[in-house]
């Protein structure tokens, strides 16, 4: 993001092999695993649907993440590294994130429902800013949710290791966020993937869908899922029916989404080609987050 050692650098020079987009892709259990993460999002969303609401869209989800990375690398003695608007807005858009107006009406509306909070005692001029300690125990969730399907892939202890330093968040998360930024099969998914995306709470729309299906039938061109009625569908994701249905008519005529009766009155299907772009995603992410792992816990401090 800044002038900080690339993540690739780090992981070179710690002489460590973390799990790759291929390696996690390639596991056969893969899906079980993510499908757990992926209920565990679920219940973030619903326990918090505001505070989930920073993850609403790929764009907001990696806003969020530049914020927090930002707040993590501060230095209370160098006001060049301070988590202020503007600093926030430039960083956002230096990495083609977002718009500088729409990274200042996300910043505006994290202040306004006190997922972010003006420093107490700051600077009057500059108005440091950080996430409030709520939104830092919900990004934890995000953060072990992920530590414990990469443990499941290869028997690891991450998460076990983690939680004995949960400190390290403050070091872990600002790699993730690199990584996240400069991978390509996260910033440009394929088609069907790329329409969700930008629908409000998409991630939250696909995590369901793939939650809800059956593990033993990945392997159909047509897979079923757990939904049946867009309108009840809607209200749990608190989103305008029109819309939602909208963008299931768009996914529908690009083959990646059906019903297998009648539309909107019986079980929906996702397409084998979409249920791929979704892993090949998670996979990615999952990757990333065991680069910045193994550059947080070198071998010194005990190994996999």
């Amino acid at each position: 993001m800044e002038n900080v050692t690339s993540l690739s650098q780090l992981i070179q020079e710690i002489g460590r092999s973390a799990l790759n987009l291929e390696d996690i892709a390639a596991h056969p259990a893969l899906h079980r695993y993510v499908q757990e993460q992926s209920q565990s999002l679920i219940r973030i969303y619903e326990e918090t649907p505001r505070l989930a609401s920073i993850f609403a869209t790929q764009q907001r989800w990696l806003m969020a993440h530049v914020g927090l990375a930002m707040h993590f690398r501060r230095d209370p003695n160098d006001r060049r590294k301070e988590l202020t608007v503007s600093r926030f807005i430039e960083v956002v858009h230096k990495n083609a994130v977002a718009s500088r107006n729409t990274a200042d009406a996300f910043i505006k509306e994290m202040l306004h429902y006190n997922i972010a909070e003006y420093v107490a005692g700051g600077d009057g001029r500059t108005h440091p800013l950080q996430p409030t300690a709520a939104t830092i125990e919900r990004f934890t969730g995000w953060v072990t949710a992920h530590l414990r399907t990469l443990d499941h892939i290869d028997g690891g202890d991450r998460l076990g290791r983690y939680l004995e330093r949960p400190d390290m968040l403050a070091t872990l998360q600002p790699l993730i966020a690199d990584g996240l930024l400069t991978s390509k099969p996260v910033r440009e998914p394929n088609q069907t993937f790329s329409l969700f995306i930008w629908l409000n709470n998409g991630g939250i729309v696909m995590d369901w869908l793939m939650s809800g299906i059956d593990p033993d039938h990945a392997g159909l061109e047509r897979i079923p899922t757990s939904v049946v009625s867009i309108g009840d569908f809607a209200k749990w994701l608190k989103l305008s029916r029109t819309h939602l249905g909208r963008k299931l008519r768009t996914a529908e005529e690009l083959g990646s989404i059906g019903w297998l009766g009648q539309r909107g009155h019986s079980v929906m299907w996702v397409s084998h080609g979409f249920y791929e772009e979704y892993m090949t995603v998670q996979a990615a992410k999952l990757a990333v987050v065991d680069n910045a792992f193994k550059a947080c816990f070198p071998p010194s401090q005990g190994g996999d």
